[in-house]
């Protein structure tokens, strides 16, 4: 059983070591004083200046948090709509294509995704003269396009899980269906609205492929010029961008997990309360 025990601690210990010292490595050499990413030159905060000073990096970095925010908002809607009408609407004609064309972003290659959408602006542009160049906005249909694949399974498997005999007594208590949507539906899968919005956020805060295709040269996101900088050698205030986004993600995990904390607190006590326990 010890022995047992000392492998299952080594294998945890050479994950954990495996998952974050990469991460703890680009933390560190962004205090690198030396210009050579791999020589440790001393302690410093220069490349954070020469980050902040660089307006490539700022712009870009608004930019992708503009397209992120419209792509994720308008593909939870769609999502949302999605999900629902396959969770509750039951069998309809066609309802077997309409399931492959959601799920079908999910598997095909990003790279396929990319290259499809590309030859539908530039086929758009000949016929109508819309879009008149790619840029922000046909960076934000390309997400959205993927997106509201992942932001309908979520929603669909909630409503799956969730009572629809709470929906029938809103009915029979005289509600109407847009009534009971917004009253009984919506409120239940927000959870897993609020969960897919945020990943939707996510995915396009990280995307690289579709992006390259769909973008133009006045439209760069944070990953493709962080691409273009690695491609030509890593430089520290590349470590210095790297090492804010791991603290804001981190920022934003420690908060989650706080509000989860305070919101089971009350379940816990409850249960502490209980006789015989």
């Amino acid at each position: 059983m010890k022995q047992r025990s000392t492998f299952v601690l080594l294998a945890l210990g050479f994950g954990f070591a495996f998952l974050y010292l990469p991460i703890a490595l680009v933390v560190a050499y962004s205090f690198n004083d030396s210009r050579l990413v791999t020589v440790w030159g001393g302690f410093s905060l220069r490349w954070y200046g020469v980050l902040f000073r660089s307006g490539d990096v700022l712009d870009a970095a608004l930019l992708s948090l503009r397209i992120a925010a419209v792509s994720a908002t308008v593909a939870s809607v769609l999502g949302t709509l999605a999900g629902y009408a396959l969770a509750r609407m039951g069998r309809f004609r066609g309802r077997l294509l309409f399931t492959a064309l959601v799920s079908a972003p999910l598997v095909l290659p990003e790279v396929i995704t990319g290259l499809s959408l590309l030859l539908l602006f530039v086929s758009l542009q000949q016929a109508v003269g819309w879009p008149s160049a790619r840029g922000a906005v046909t960076i934000a249909i390309g997400h959205i396009t993927f997106s509201t694949a992942y932001v309908a399974v979520i929603v669909r498997s909630r409503l799956a899980n969730v009572d629809t005999s709470l929906e029938e007594a809103a009915m029979d208590l005289g509600g109407r269906p847009l009534r009971v949507l917004f009253d009984v539906t919506l409120p239940l899968a927000a959870p897993a609205i609020v969960s897919a919005w945020l990943l939707a956020f996510t995915l396009s805060l990280d995307d690289l492929v579709i992006a390259s295709f769909v973008s133009g040269p006045g439209a760069t996101t944070l990953p493709m010029l962080i691409f273009s900088k690695v491609r030509l050698g890593v430089t520290p205030d590349v470590n210095a961008l790297a090492a804010i986004a791991i603290a804001l993600v981190g920022i934003g995990v420690a908060v989650a997990g706080w509000i989860l904390r305070r919101r089971e607190a009350p379940k816990r006590l409850e249960l502490a309360r209980r006789p015989g326990r």
